[in-house]
């Protein structure tokens, strides 16, 4: 068995992905791992108010407290060192991982991107955005992405991906609402597949042992 995954969950918002992966961990779907810390950038996240009332470690920290960039990524580096993270999955964070981090957990930093990449991805191409121009551009099918974080947007290895028809009535609303729930169900999958060591990734190509 592979060393345990001591998870890192960075969020931004309600937190709908993180507490897929938690609960996926705490039904035993997910074993080997373990939700380590919560990490956001905004203090009313509610990823954070779900950390706490799950006893998880819930630590804001938000660029505008530091005086520097450099001060800032210690920071986060140090509450990752401090809960012993070996992996960080983004559940919906809204900032970019500085190339330090990546550097330190290369090939351990994963993402759910609300679209089938490399569409509809790269800077600005977040939450709704991307259900808009989904639909502006008439796309048959949509779906969500599980990628590594690498040091470009939405440009890492892609890990899992799942595919949706859109509907000709399909507003970005309606869509989301769609794309979620396919979201709720891959990213634990993808989590499930690191914990039990099936990822295999040489370069940009991942692989998945189904031993």
């Amino acid at each position: 068995m592979p060393e345990q995954l001591n998870i890192a969950a960075l969020a931004s918002g309600k937190g709908s992905n993180l507490l897929a992966i938690l609960d996926a961990i705490r039904k035993g779907s997910i074993r080997n791992a373990a939700l380590a810390v919560v990490i956001s950038n905004n203090s009313d996240a509610g990823a954070l108010e779900i950390a706490r009332e799950h006893g998880i470690p819930a630590v804001h920290l938000s660029r505008k407290e530091f005086a520097s960039d450099e001060t800032f990524n210690a920071a986060v580096l140090n509450v990752l060192e401090t809960y012993h993270v070996n992996f960080i999955a983004l559940a919906g964070y809204m900032k970019k991982i500085d190339p330090c981090v990546i550097q330190r957990f290369r090939n351990r930093i994963v993402n759910i991107h609300p679209a089938l990449l490399p569409a509809f991805g790269g800077s600005g191409m977040y939450g709704m955005h991307v259900h808009e121009a989904v639909i502006a551009q008439k796309a048959g099918t949509s779906g969500a992405t599980v990628h590594i974080v690498d040091e470009e947007y939405d440009r890492g290895p892609i890990v899992l991906q799942k595919t949706i028809p859109v509907a000709a009535d399909d507003t970005p609303e309606t869509l989301a609402a769609k794309v979620q729930e396919v979201e709720h169900e891959l990213y634990p999958e993808a989590i499930r597949l690191f914990a039990e060591g099936k990822i295999n990734i040489d370069g940009r190509h991942v692989t998945i042992n189904s031993r």
